[in-house]
């Protein structure tokens, strides 16, 4: 095999399985200690708590929430059959791409490029949602949220390199 053959099939592979193995060290999505659990860049409910928003903005927030809910309720409801097909469906190029006697270099691209397309779109979904939230927030509370998300980035920036300090001294 060529190396750029492998060096593509190491960046359609190796993001999948660091991805499945750091789930699995951090004890899946429900373990407090997990990184992602205090360090993301979204909608925060502590930050949210701190905002001091008023009656009628957690009204607005609430409805929002509940509006996300039902309509990815009736989402996964509709399309379900049709999901699960198209994963098939993916799970099986990858599995030809994989398995075939010689790389593809122009499939395996393909195949990337679509994950890419799919991740950017449900990203840009995310972004959007929580621009619409955002935006029920005064200048002064947005103020004070970026002001709570800075620091909750630095003590999670803190915290990781206390990790590494004590993974780097084991």
């Amino acid at each position: 095999m060529k190396f750029a053959k492998k060096m593509v099939l190491a960046a359609v592979v190796l993001p999948l399985t660091l991805g499945a193995a750091s789930v699995f060290a951090y004890g899946g999505k429900n373990n407090p200690q997990a990184p992602h659990e205090k360090c993301s860049m979204g909608l925060d409910r502590g930050i949210m708590r701190q905002l001091d928003l008023t009656d009628a903005q957690k009204d607005q927030l609430k409805e929002m929430r509940e509006a996300e809910k039902t309509e990815m309720k009736a989402k996964l409801a509709d399309g379900k059959e049709a999901r699960m097909a198209e994963r098939q469906a993916h799970h099986e190029k990858m599995q030809s791409l994989l398995l075939a006697d010689n790389f593809d270099e122009a499939q395996a691209t393909a195949l990337a490029k679509e994950m890419v397309e799919r991740q950017v779109e449900h990203r840009v979904q995310m972004l959007e949602k929580t621009h619409q939230m955002l935006s029920v927030l005064t200048s002064e509370q947005k103020e004070k949220f970026v002001e709570l998300q800075n620091e909750r980035m630095q003590e999670c920036g803190d915290r990781m390199h206390k990790r590494m300090e004590k993974n780097r001294n084991n």
